[in-house]
């Protein structure tokens, strides 16, 4: 009789014992892990008191789009956004100092798991060399060798506690080794975040030179004059007006072709939200807003809060079809994206994109951030979703390129 299928044990142990060469030591500064647990509630803290900041600005900015359109009124709203950026700028550095410390903090765990490792090593180690030095005995032979009946069981529960222990040690040294994992994988995950945001704040800095430009731009186009300002205004809105129209009998006469069944069936999730924390500010339709404010009284997307520089992401795997900006009419900058579904998405009022007509995306990839380009009262999001197939660039007098096509409504497919 061989000891409980020791053998067959054996064969598996190597690789387990092993696996701890594969992750090389890091090397740690000389903070203590209870300094970094500090000194990252310490930046938790932080960034929650700028985002406080951040949606108390954000109230500002909504209720400064309420008011009738004036000079003042939208310089009022461009030191608004400015203030915004900056408090945006501040939240990914903090982020990012605040990532880079849980990173430090993490190669304390690792440096603990890799260690745990090595204890479960040298245990199953000594389990290995009492167990050997019995091989090849039975437990009849160790009854004959043993000088008393009691003396031989001793011994034989000895064997068996050897091998319960040897079970027991390799079970701990996986859960060890899953430990090790999974704060390398977080590890991964972090540094790839702060990739991230360290890219987000690039951008934002970029937007803040942008807007700040745009205030000076405006302060020298109306010689901050109220009726130079309401000039310019005029001449746009008739502009806008003429484009809507045009825009909607392209539009009407395109979906006289929809096929309806081309579409994928209408589900939640065949689209992803295109920003985090999605709030929905106006709907798809004959919204009470749109009653008003357009005169087609029809809204052809969904609008969503966001704060100028927010970062957008692709709705689904596709390929950028079109990247564009119209000026302060229609849809500023704006990215059209066509999917393998049938389905194009469009995602308008940006202050800034990232990616290029002909570009290949993922789902989730940050394609550019929000703004209150074009026709505009307010930083915001405008999403909207096309039949692909429909879905061209027509040109139009002060706007160059804009996207037309037959509109679905986003929330049968988000």
């Amino acid at each position: 009789m061989h000891h409980f299928g020791l053998k067959k044990t054996l064969s598996g142990i190597l690789i387990l014992l092993l696996f701890s060469f594969a992750f090389p030591q890091l090397s740690i500064g000389a903070t203590t892990p209870e300094e970094l647990r500090n000194e990252i509630e310490q930046k938790a803290r932080e960034l929650e008191e700028i985002n406080k900041k951040i949606r108390e600005n954000q109230g500002n900015l909504e209720e400064l789009q309420g008011q009738s359109r004036s000079l003042n009124q939208e310089i009022s709203l461009l030191n608004s956004t400015i203030n915004q950026i900056n408090l945006g700028i501040k939240s990914s550095q903090v982020t990012i100092t605040k990532l880079n410390l849980e990173i430090d903090s993490l190669s304390y765990d690792i440096s603990d798991a890799e260690r745990e490792i090595n204890l479960k090593r040298e245990a199953i180690g000594e389990i290995l060399r009492s167990i050997q030095q019995r091989e090849g005995e039975n437990m009849m032979v160790l009854f004959l060798k043993s000088k008393s009946l009691a003396d031989g069981v001793l011994e034989a529960q000895s064997l068996v506690d050897l091998n319960n222990g040897l079970s027991t040690e390799i079970k701990n040294l996986e859960v060890a080794k899953k430990n090790l994992s999974g704060k390398i994988t977080e590890t991964s995950q972090k540094k790839t975040a702060t990739e991230i945001e360290n890219q987000n704040l690039k951008n934002k800095k970029i937007i803040l030179a942008d807007t700040q430009e745009e205030k000076q731009s405006l302060l020298s186009q109306t010689k901050n004059q109220e009726k130079i300002y309401q000039s310019i205004i005029s001449v746009l809105e008739e502009q806008q007006l003429s484009i809507a129209n045009e825009i909607n009998d392209l539009e009407e006469q395109l979906r006289l072709a929809f096929d309806p069944t081309l579409l994928p069936s209408k589900r939640p999730g065949v689209l992803s939200y295109p920003l985090t924390n999605p709030f929905v500010t106006q709907e798809y339709g004959g919204t009470a807003f749109a009653q008003t404010a357009y005169k087609t009284k029809f809204h052809n997307g969904m609008d969503f809060r966001a704060s100028i520089g927010t970062p957008i992401y692709a709705a689904e795997d596709g390929e950028v079809f079109a990247v564009g900006d119209n000026g302060r009419v229609q849809y500023g900058k704006f990215i059209v994206i066509k999917h393998a579904n049938n389905l194009a998405t469009l995602y308008a009022h940006l202050s800034r994109q990232i990616v290029k007509s002909g570009n290949s995306v993922k789902k989730g990839d940050i394609i550019g951030y929000s703004g209150n380009t074009g026709y505009s009262t307010g930083p915001h999001l405008h999403f909207g979703v096309y039949w692909a197939p429909s879905v061209d660039l027509k040109s139009f007098s002060g706007a160059g390129l804009v996207p037309v096509g037959v509109t679905i409504n986003p929330a049968d497919y988000l």
